[in-house]
């Protein structure tokens, strides 16, 4: 799994016209899923995002973690982070999960970080043409790979 995880002070999903997500102080976090992805890269992966220091503290530095800020999470399905570039100008995306295993992964993704926030959190709608918009706070923008965490 990769996610490209951002603090926002706010962010939304749009489909067809309709916000279908939106949230203020929080992360978005976009979620690519490929095939060798398993419930080990699921929980690791949402425990590291719920718990990442990347909100201020008292005294300005990022030692905060969203869980502890009380903020909010929208995860956005994204297959194009698994893009591969290195021939052509066309992206091939071999490497991302068709839909009969990426939406099981993703759904079960969702349920164990809103275990692990302790809340419900916000998502986009896998498949669908979404409108993403965010005002990146600071900005603070980190990138995960669950096949490089050692």
């Amino acid at each position: 799994m990769i996610a490209v995880i951002q603090r926002v002070s706010e962010a939304s999903v749009t489909i067809d016209g309709i916000i279908k997500s939106k949230i203020d102080n929080g992360l978005l976090v976009l979620l690519g899923i490929e095939d060798a992805d398993n419930e080990e890269d699921i929980q690791w992966l949402a425990n590291k995002i719920v718990n990442l220091r990347i909100f201020n503290d008292s005294e300005g530095v990022m030692n905060v973690s969203v869980k502890e800020d009380g903020g909010n999470i929208i995860v956005v399905s994204q297959f194009t982070l698994h893009a591969s570039t290195k021939k052509g100008n066309r992206p091939s995306y071999l490497k991302a999960s068709k839909p009969e295993i990426a939406i099981p992964l993703y759904e079960r993704f969702v349920e164990v970080i809103e275990d692990a926030l302790g809340k419900p959190i916000q998502t986009g709608e896998f498949g669908a043409d979404m409108k993403v918009s965010l005002i990146n706070d600071g900005p603070v923008t980190i990138v995960i790979d669950t096949k490089n965490r050692v």
